[in-house]
């Protein structure tokens, strides 16, 4: 069995929309993309490669597949992106989507009908683990489902005020250890969590 990890930017208010770039998704009349790229620095990049150095396969909503697929095939090899390039390129990449006729992206498979369900699917085989970036509708649909293993996040000292969310009111409730943490030059607290059970209560 493997384990489903959320690696997701966001603000301080739980915005992850549209983290690298002002045209990347403007839905929702959002005015505010490419909000990461202010607190990018060595540390940050280093928590990058290291989310990225244990085999994965990625887990991805389709806008946010689209994004990808229009960006990671054309990276030149003497880009500073080309390692990730690789990376992206050659990993199985399973999409949610209502056109999976349309995903030509290699090695791209389409989850179907039933998200959750093809998830659940996917987590009871062997292999590597199942890694998301962006997709906030469908990390939200595996958090309600109760799916998401780990999570790791990248917090920005910011607040945004609107945009898409990483959690939604039908999050399925859980507990999380802290596993690591640091903070780098620039304020972003980058924390690993790992799903630790049911939520405890008591009183005092």
């Amino acid at each position: 069995m493997r384990k489903l990890i959320v690696a997701a930017f966001i603000s301080l208010d739980g915005v992850m929309q549209a983290p690298g770039g002002p045209h990347e998704d403007t839905s929702g009349g959002f005015t505010y993309g490419g909000w990461i790229v202010p607190y990018a620095e060595e540390v940050f990049g280093q928590a990058m490669q290291a989310l990225f150095s244990q085999p994965f396969e990625l887990l991805l909503g389709r806008r946010t597949y689209d994004i990808f697929a229009g960006y990671w095939p054309k990276v030149k090899d003497s880009s500073e992106d080309f390692s990730i390039a690789n990376l992206f390129n050659s990993v199985p990449k399973h999409v949610a989507t209502h056109t999976p006729a349309t995903l030509d992206w290699h090695n791209s498979h389409a989850l179907g009908t039933d998200i959750t369900a093809a998830v659940r699917t996917l987590k009871q085989q062997d292999g590597a683990n199942l890694l998301t970036q962006g997709s906030s509708e469908l990390v939200q649909q595996l958090l309600a489902a109760g799916l998401v293993d780990e999570l790791q996040l990248l917090v920005h000292p910011l607040l945004l005020g609107h945009g898409k969310r990483l959690f939604s009111d039908d999050a399925a409730a859980a507990a999380f250890t802290l596993q690591h943490s640091q903070v780098t030059p620039k304020g972003v607290v980058i924390a690993r969590y790992e799903r630790a059970g049911e939520v405890q209560t008591g009183s005092f």
